[in-house]
Parts: C-alpha cells; sequence; structure tokens
C-alpha cells in the first residue's frame, strides 16, 4: 500500500555556503490528493518539486515514502536521439511494460493529446508545443503514484490542455497524488486539496483558499451494469452521491467537471457499463421564489 510521501524540516542550498533556497520546510502528500505550489520567479518552487520528485536529495532534513514517482521538468530536453514513439516506448519497457504494449500505449496517449502526427518524428525535429506533449506522455505513460507538474501546461495548445486537466482529474480519482506548479492562477482552480506558497526559503499552507464548491453544476448519470455487477472501485472516488433506483441500475451525480472521466471508467471497465441518461441537475429554486 502507497504510504504519504513527507517532508520533514527540509532544507536545500547549492554549495557548501550557499545560500538556502528551501529550509525548514514540512509538507506531507497523501495518496489521490492535489497540491498546488505557489509563489514569486525564483523563490523556489523548481526546487521543491525537484526534491519531491527526488530529482534532487536535501542539503539537510529527511524525505520518507517512495512513490512511483513521474515529474514533467520545466525544461524538458528535446535535443534526444530518438524519435517521440521510440523515445515513449524506451521509457514504457523501463517502466515495465513488454514493448509491444509500452509502444501501444505511447501511441494512446500522443492521440489523446494531438500528437500521434508526430509520433515517428526526431524529436529534436518537433516544435515546443509538440515536445511538451511528449514531456507530459512520459510520466502519464508511467501510471504513478506521484504526478509532479512543472509548468507541464505551458506551450500546449488549448485541447492538449484541457486533455492534461482531464489526465490530472483521472489520476487523482484512481488515487495519484498530484503536486503542480503553473503561472496560471486559474489552472485547476477549486479543484486543489491543498494550495502552499513558497516565500523566504520557507513553505506556507494557504488559508484563504475556498473550498471547491459542492453547490456546482453537476451531471446525473443513470447506468444498467452487467448481472450481479459491482460499480468500478474509481466511481465512488467520482461521484457525489450514488443511488440504486432498481437492482442493476444506479444513479450517479457527479460534478460537471469530472463527468466525463465518470463515463470513459464506466465506459472502459470490462465488462462495460450501459450509460441510459446523462442529464443536467437542475438547482433547487429558492424557497422564496418557489411560492410567487
Amino acid at each position: 500500500m502507497q504510504r504519504d510521501l513527507r517532508l520533514d524540516n527540509v532544507g536545500r542550498r547549492y554549495g557548501i555556503r550557499g545560500p538556502w533556497v528551501l529550509r525548514g520546510v514540512h509538507l506531507t502528500v497523501p495518496p489521490g490528493t492535489l497540491i498546488r505550489i505557489d509563489g514569486p520567479n525564483g523563490t523556489g518552487k523548481s526546487t521543491l518539486l525537484r526534491l519531491l520528485a527526488r530529482i534532487d536529495a536535501p542539503s539537510e532534513g529527511r524525505i520518507t515514502g517512495r512513490p512511483r514517482t513521474a515529474y514533467v521538468p520545466e525544461r524538458f530536453p528535446t535535443a534526444l536521439p530518438f524519435t517521440a514513439l521510440g523515445y515513449l516506448t524506451h521509457l514504457g519497457t523501463v517502466h515495465g511494460l513488454s514493448r509491444p504494449a509500452a509502444g501501444r500505449a505511447a501511441l494512446e496517449w500522443l492521440d489523446r493529446f494531438g500528437a500521434a502526427p508526430y509520433a515517428r518524428m526526431p524529436m529534436a525535429q518537433l516544435s515546443k508545443g509538440s515536445s511538451q506533449k511528449v514531456a507530459v506522455v512520459q510520466a502519464l505513460l508511467a501510471e504513478p503514484e506521484l504526478l509532479v507538474l512543472d509548468e507541464a501546461w505551458t506551450g500546449l495548445d488549448a485541447a492538449a490542455r484541457e486533455e492534461l486537466e482531464r489526465a490530472v482529474a483521472e489520476r487523482t480519482a484512481g488515487g495519484t497524488a498530484v503536486v503542480f506548479v503553473d503561472h496560471d492562477p486559474r489552472r485547476l482552480a477549486g479543484a486543489p486539496d491543498a494550495t502552499y506558497t513558497v516565500r523566504d526559503a520557507g513553505l506556507d499552507r494557504r488559508t484563504d483558499q475556498a473550498p471547491s464548491d459542492p453547490d456546482g453544476p453537476h451531471v446525473i448519470v443513470v447506468v444498467q451494469g452487467p448481472r450481479g455487477g459491482q460499480l468500478p472501485t474509481d466511481v465512488p472516488r467520482t461521484v457525489t452521491s450514488v443511488e440504486e433506483p432498481t437492482p442493476g441500475t444506479h444513479r450517479l451525480t457527479v460534478p460537471a467537471s469530472h463527468s466525463d472521466i465518470l463515463l470513459r471508467t464506466l465506459l472502459t471497465a470490462r465488462p462495460p457499463w450501459h450509460v441510459v441518461s446523462v442529464t443536467q441537475e437542475r438547482p433547487a429554486r429558492p424557497e422564496t421564489e418557489s411560492r410567487r
């Protein structure tokens, strides 16, 4: 079972007498959580992410817990002697997949991000946006327990940015912890379980963060399953309520932002579930209005 990743009194500086970039940092990252890291440029956000990804070691303090980790760096090396597909297939085998399975998974992820046409193009010839898609896919391909994203949305087109947000929601719903930095304050707004700010070499948890709106738009999905079938294990993490009006028929209420994740989970289950209907939940009218 995956344990929390913990940073206890962690500090990091470069050189024996260099200034402390981070010091006295305490952070716990439980499975399935989404954590945002904020702070001005140059305050140590990328250093913190490199520590979480075990790319760097702390100069003091201790990091415990070893989730299987994937990392999208702020600057992804593009001058690699591979095609995009060859690079991703190689990484897939490193993560334990057979070569055919790694190739299939790489193509599926490239297709999701609109990069399949460039699969056999040398990495050095890819545009900034296409190489960024490869950077994102190499992290998602690993099916990590911890996903660390350093400005991963930068350089992506609008469709790919939305796809990455969906992938993050899928991963957290499946139990993956995600820690990210992004310059856009609207990125995944309302979704993080916690937001931390790096300042003065320390890490402070924001207390003014608004929780996700439980009264926001929801979708009602009615499904029928195979005889005696149980809902996929990821479904309860995504929905806000489950009802079974008749045996084998389930009425699921899900935030609108997660509805596509729920549908994909149900339709790709083995055996798949039959989706009877998908409707927008109508918000309750105020009592004073209903009396008019």
